[in-house]
């Protein structure tokens, strides 16, 4: 009975993580799929690549239309899409702030040959020291 113990604790402690992963593996699975069959047009998403738009269309089986500037559509596949993102929502002090920032102020007009002088450019690069091999 003793010899068959050693085995059995071995086989069960091998045995239990393979499952459990292959658990979390399947459910992750399962909401991706979720996700690419949920998507419809006005979803903000995000593919692998990092790149954020707006579905236009979402009638293709494997393929799905993205709108990632106005007017500016693209084809990607379902799988491409990572996730779904909330979309940016502009509060009035967003637009307050830039309404600010776009004053325009009167252009300062400078005479030809007004004293003018072009900057030499500066270099800011350090050089670091030689390393001395064979010393210790």
């Amino acid at each position: 009975m003793q010899q068959l113990l050693l085995p059995l604790l071995l086989v069960l402690v091998l045995a239990v993580p393979l499952v459990m992963s292959t658990r979390k593996q399947k459910k992750q699975q399962a909401a991706q799929q979720d996700l690419q069959s949920s998507l419809a047009p006005g979803d903000r998403v995000m593919t692998t690549s990092g790149l954020y738009g707006t579905v236009a269309d979402a009638s293709g089986d494997n393929t799905i239309d993205i709108e990632i500037a106005p007017g500016v559509v693209t084809t990607w596949l379902r799988l491409a899409v990572r996730e779904k993102v909330e979309p940016v929502v502009e509060t009035d002090e967003d637009s307050a702030d830039e309404v600010e920032e776009t004053v325009v102020e009167e252009p300062s007009i400078i005479e030809p040959g007004a004293g003018v002088k072009a900057e030499e450019p500066q270099t800011t690069a350090q050089v670091a020291p030689p390393l001395e091999h064979g010393k210790k």
